[in-house]
């Protein structure tokens, strides 16, 4: 009897490639930016668990990316799925404002590069 643990069968990319093909290119990004916005609030600690999984500097670098996103395909998601997503960044900005020690300056947090300053 061998000590190796059985291997998995590998991905079928070619299945993958087809069922990524069906979905709409404005699925596929609101899906990633709702990925990033759960990803941000839960190292800010706003999930049940608290501050157990709290990282400010994983959240920056999280909600800086949201913002980019957002910003970068602002013309190819309609408002109807724009205007709730720029909502969470916006409270997830004034979230790390107010989970920092020390704030940044206005214009300077996370994302604020694409969205301007946020005032908490």
């Amino acid at each position: 009897m061998s000590d190796t643990p059985p291997q998995s069968p590998a991905p079928d990319f070619d299945e993958m490639a087809r069922d990524i093909a069906e979905v709409p290119a404005v699925e596929v990004i609101v899906t990633v930016a709702v990925n990033l916005m759960s990803a941000a609030a839960v190292k800010l600690g706003l999930t049940e668990e608290g501050d157990a999984y709290k990282d400010l500097d994983e959240a920056r670098k999280l909600v800086h990316a949201l913002a980019g996103l957002l910003d970068a395909s602002a013309t190819e998601i309609s408002s109807f799925h724009a205007a709730p997503l720029r909502d969470g960044l916006k409270s997830l900005q004034l979230a790390f404002r107010e989970a920092s020690l020390v704030p940044d300056e206005p214009g300077q947090g996370p994302g604020e590069k694409y969205t301007g300053a946020i005032y908490g």
